[in-house]
């Protein structure tokens, strides 16, 4: 589905809900497996969360997870202490060239069985579940944090508990947080403390229901809206909260740059542009929210703002490579951008390019990143269905939001 975005209004005044956080839902999900007792609200409605619970329903022994990296990593690990049963999980042709050999090496050495059907390193993997006897590995620590975050997450059930030893500098921080948080709110004994996590054995847990915060992921596109709209736009996001476990509500304060303001009022967060931009280049490591590099972008190449963003190594290996495909898609729309392995540097634009077509590579982020734009040019959005891997309702509230959208029958980009 590729989709024309064009808008005839600079002035938002809108109110949105966002469903559930999906990296709050996945982790809510295996600690269900674990703790049948715990009732969840609010799951996000993304593919990736879609994936993750059909894999889990134990008749289906083959589990493909299409583009969900989420769900690769913790349903390896996940599957591993399950005793007797076999799974295969496999996903897209993507998925297949996501790496996923440092999970696997730091389950087998708990003494999982897995086993690689295709590519030594890379899914498909066909996994054998069993008693997991040690309680002690070690995994470096710049890794994804969805790897430590899924050995987090079965630590409660193995027999000894388990010692998480982080090796050189860690990153992604909050998320590892977020884990733990969760880990604390059914009172399982967990800690992080330097470059070591210790997660006590635990059988049971108190019943529970747990409501999941809507994701700020996805409030970074409202945030780039506001940004790219006029003076004394605002837009209200349902259901947020002050003292956020994601990683990503740093956007409050980033987005302060752009004139962006946030206020907070019982489960809503409000958002509203108070003035222009106070800066010329914003500058910022990421390295604990790399999953909202792409919208920073777009929105500095937008404002006609240099950006100097860095932390960014793990988009490498995403859905896509992150770095190339913003160094793609915003020089064609004129931008003049390098990037490397873990960085990316945007001039201050003058101009944009109109009636380009924008590649989404698969990746749902590009998809929502990009959309923004219509603010200030005419635009089109290849593939742009691939939203539904983490928000299934965003062209919709794109519309509600006040945008012009038209589906396209050709399949060639128009520039």
């Amino acid at each position: 589905m590729n989709l024309q975005l064009r808008t005839n209004t600079q002035t938002l005044q809108e109110e949105i809900t966002i469903s559930g956080s999906k990296s709050e839902s996945n982790r809510l999900l295996i600690l269900q497996q674990l703790f049948s007792n715990i009732s969840i609200k609010n799951l996000s409605d993304s593919d990736d969360t879609h994936h993750l619970q059909e894999a889990l329903v134990p008749k289906n022994e083959v589990a493909d997870i299409g583009h969900a990296g989420t769900a690769m990593r913790f349903l390896t690990a996940f599957f591993t202490t399950q005793e007797n049963q076999v799974k295969v999980l496999q996903g897209s042709e993507r998925m297949h060239n996501r790496p996923i050999q440092i999970l696997v090496d730091a389950l087998t050495s708990l003494g999982a069985d897995i086993s690689y059907l295709e590519k030594e390193g890379y899914p498909p993997l066909k996994i054998t579940g069993k008693k997991l006897t040690q309680s002690h590995v070690k995994i470096n620590g710049n890794v994804s944090s969805q790897y430590i975050s899924a050995l987090m997450l079965i630590a409660p059930s193995l027999k000894n508990g388990l010692t998480i030893e982080l090796l050189g500098e860690v990153t992604s921080i909050p998320y590892i947080k977020m884990t733990l948080s969760l880990l604390h709110e059914l009172e399982i004994q967990a800690s992080f403390s330097e470059q070591t996590i210790q997660i006590q054995p635990q059988s049971s847990v108190l019943t529970k229901e747990i409501i999941v915060e809507s994701d700020w992921s996805s409030a970074s596109y409202f945030y780039s809206l506001i940004a790219l709209s006029n003076v004394n736009s605002t837009v209200t996001l349902t259901a947020f909260k002050q003292d956020s476990l994601q990683g990503d509500h740093v956007l409050a304060s980033i987005y302060e740059h752009f004139g962006v303001s946030t206020s907070y009022k019982e489960h809503q967060i409000i958002l509203t542009k108070q003035q222009s931009h106070k800066t010329d280049t914003l500058v910022q490591d990421l390295k604990n929210a790399p999953d909202i590099a792409q919208t920073i972008a777009v929105t500095c190449f937008g404002l006609g703002i240099a950006c100097d963003l860095s932390g960014l190594h793990t988009l490498k290996i995403k859905e896509t490579d992150r770095l190339e495909a913003l160094k793609n898609e915003l020089g064609k729309l004129g931008a003049i951008i390098s990037v490397t392995n873990d960085s990316l540097h945007l001039a201050p634009a003058t101009t944009i390019k109109p009636n380009i077509a924008i590649e989404t590579y698969n990746d749902h982020r590009m998809a929502m990143a990009f959309a923004p734009l219509a603010l200030k040019t005419s635009i089109e959005i290849l593939d742009a269905d691939v939203v539904t891997k983490s928000y299934r309702n965003f062209w919709n509230d794109m519309k509600k939001i006040g945008f012009e959208i038209q589906e396209l029958q050709n399949k060639t980009p128009i520039a």
